[in-house]
């Protein structure tokens, strides 16, 4: 089976999706071995490999969700 290879600038446009995906897999209690099978994962691993300067690492992004999520909302 044959698979898609994408740009790095393909890679970089869907960046916030990646991000989001990753967002609602926590949402849903996913755990992180099932996080780390996923297509979002591979490409956030790929921008972060491929640019690491600009990108962070996927286990560091899954941190800073786990903490967003945990954080009870401030109202103002």
């Amino acid at each position: 089976m044959s698979t898609a290879k994408l740009t790095i600038g393909e890679l970089e446009a869907g960046y916030p999706l990646y991000c989001k995906a990753l967002r609602r897999l926590l949402q849903q209690g996913r755990t992180s071995d099932q996080i780390q099978r996923t297509v979002c994962w591979s490409h956030l691993e790929t921008l972060n490999r491929c640019l690491p300067g600009r990108y962070k690492t996927p286990s560091y992004l899954m941190a800073l969700i786990k903490r967003d999520l945990e954080q009870p909302k401030e109202e103002d």
